[in-house]
């Protein structure tokens, strides 16, 4: 172990001690590093010394030196210019939003409950500008056929389909059984009014009867 960080470490002084000799002196101590880094012996040292504690808080490096590094990276010119070239790849762009759909989706859900936020989304709603706006592309025809398109997808899901079919099955279960119920309820109202009929057609009879007793008294 000490034979193996003694070898990197002289190999180091030696790259570092040549910076003010000739560039040809140079160029051999780096190859001669690189080649004994290369070795099993001289990666195993690394790996050795990467894995000490001591060593890691070191090489901790500053939050805010990290953070202005990183701003100035993103605000310069080049930086800006990288970036838009990124997002333009469209399977970048599609593999960046599935990392981040979880995240968005948490964040939305926490600008919904802030009433903050709320009170801006209704005064933006209000605004004539917006409203007209959303009104043009609600009844655009490009929106339209998205609309239509979507809601033809939407049906031929397996979960929608199921959903339906429950829904028609328990529309047609219902209107079974009040159809069933109106009938037993007219069922009684029937009865009530035939037996109703036949006690008038008695009574008709009787009065016939009388009729002939009293044309067979006026008879001599």
């Amino acid at each position: 172990m000490r034979k193996q960080l003694g070898a990197v470490a002289l190999a180091a002084l030696l790259l570092s001690g040549c910076s003010g000799n000739e560039k040809t002196s140079y160029e051999e101590t780096k190859q001669m590093v690189t080649d004994l880094l290369k070795t099993s012996e001289g990666k195993k040292a690394v790996q050795e010394l990467l894995a000490d504690e001591e060593l890691k808080k070191e090489l901790v490096l500053d939050q805010d030196v990290v953070k202005q590094s990183i701003e100035t990276t993103l605000l310069s010119k080049e930086g800006q210019d990288f970036w838009k070239k990124t997002f333009n790849d469209p399977q970048f762009a599609e593999t960046l939003a599935k990392s981040m759909q979880t995240e968005q989706k948490d964040l939305l859900k926490g600008l919904m409950k802030d009433p903050e936020y709320q009170k801006m989304m209704l005064e933006l709603m209000k605004d004539p500008a917006m409203h007209e706006q959303t009104m043009s592309v609600l009844t655009s025809q490009q929106y339209k056929e998205e609309t239509k398109k979507i809601m033809m997808e939407m049906m031929e899901s397996p979960l929608v389909k199921k959903e339906m079919q429950d829904l028609l099955m328990n529309a047609a279960k219902e209107m079974g059984g009040e159809e069933q119920a109106s009938g037993t309820q007219e069922g009684p109202q029937a009865s009530q009014g035939e037996g109703g009929g036949g006690g008038s057609q008695g009574g008709g009879t009787d009065g016939d009867g009388g009729t002939d007793s009293g044309n067979g008294g006026g008879s001599p």
